[in-house]
């Protein structure tokens, strides 16, 4: 495995790989954060959130990160993906493991504050987003697991530092979880080396494709970059509509209800776009579509503000859907061509920004709003 260099505007990052099973650039390029906390971003080729990418290769991720997990001890297994980047790869990790885990259930962190019980905060401190919120699941059965479980999963995309997968066990602990006799990290990349081990005190294994060391020689020079406001965890004026059936409020079975009368014209080429934190009930739908013979690729918004170059070919920004008022993005599709767009939304299709709407009509002469509606 050869070393990954790029030199961004901002700085040189230099990645050694200690060990893995894929290529670097097989798993990610880089991009520059517009986040003056830390200027590059590890964007992934194969997580479907800032780079299209085929259902059945998100699908093998997950199935290789699940047969690197040691022996699940018995008890119930808490899976919790980390909002927003991992809560599909949470979820999909989750979907390969849960019936290797006699009482599974996974929760996935949100900054869309919902009517529910809170569980517990913490904070992701380098994001552009730095508050997290894990809710108790209302239905009792998943509740009791996830207050009794043995086992800890923590999905994210990458480690650099482990600090918030260390938050997070603090914050749990401190809700009164403190049953946990085994943590499992998982990502797809990891560059924290032994730090989780040398900080958490319970017994820890980490699961991730490929594992490295990274550094960063900023550049002196380099302006310091402005962030758009989208550090907000709150609830907006527009309602979510859609069930929270997919880790906001717990999950123990996929419900894959969303878009069931979806049909296509053979080799069509679509593109199904999930929605901020709303992005496992559409991946379902794009992988049913792929099975059925469509020519799939998967991607969702976002309000990570990325800027344009090495990873980021194109960007459409628009308002987001939940009334917030903060920015939103979608990367690498403006420069694309598709027979149709499914952008899948748990809120009403009026909320949509219509920026976005013509966006996309210029990728495609189809553009269709997936609700639950």
């Amino acid at each position: 495995m050869s070393e990954f260099s790029r030199t961004l505007s901002s700085g040189t990052l230099r990645v050694t790989p200690t060990g893995g099973m894929r290529q670097l650039d097989e798993l990610f390029e880089l991009a520059e954060r517009r986040n003056p906390k830390r200027a590059f971003l590890f964007v992934s080729k194969v997580l479907g959130r800032h780079i299209p990418v085929a259902p059945g290769i998100m699908r093998s991720v997950y199935r290789q990160l699940a047969e690197q997990f040691p022996t699940l001890e018995a008890g119930p297994v808490l899976f919790i993906g980390m909002a927003e980047t991992a809560v599909g790869l949470g979820a999909g990790v989750f979907d390969e493991l849960r019936h290797q885990a006699a009482e599974p259930v996974y929760l996935t962190s949100t900054r869309h504050p919902v009517p529910g019980e809170l569980l517990c905060e913490f904070k992701e401190n380098h994001s552009h987003a730095t508050d997290h919120l894990i809710y108790l699941p209302d239905d009792a059965e998943l509740r009791r697991r996830v207050l009794n479980a043995r086992t800890l999963v923590l999905i994210d995309d990458e480690a650099t530092t482990g600090n918030t997968f260390i938050n997070l066990l603090d914050a749990l602990q401190s809700a009164g979880l403190t049953q946990f006799s085994q943590v499992i990290a998982v990502t797809l990349t990891d560059w924290s080396g032994d730090a989780l081990a040398q900080r958490c005190a319970l017994p820890i294994a980490t699961v991730s494709l490929v594992q490295g060391d990274w550094h960063w020689e900023p550049n002196p020079d380099a302006p310091v970059p402005v962030m758009p406001e989208v550090n907000v965890t709150a609830t907006g004026s527009v309602p979510i509509t859609g069930r929270q059936s997919w880790g906001r409020l717990g999950m123990a079975t996929p419900a894959a209800d969303l878009g069931t009368h979806m049909t296509f014209q053979p080799g069509e080429k679509i593109l199904v776009l999930g929605t901020s934190e709303f992005v496992w009930e559409p991946f379902l739908l794009a992988e049913r579509l792929e099975k059925a013979g469509a020519e799939v690729k998967y991607s969702s918004t976002t309000r990570s503000p990325i800027a344009t170059g090495f990873a980021i070919q194109s960007a459409i920004a628009f308002t987001d859907n939940y009334g917030l008022g903060i920015p939103n993005f979608v990367y690498n599709v403006a420069h694309q061509q598709f027979d149709r767009i499914l952008l899948c939304a748990e809120t009403p299709a009026a909320s949509i920004d219509t920026a976005l709407l013509d966006a996309l009509r210029q990728v495609a002469p189809r553009v269709e709003v997936i609700s639950y509606e």
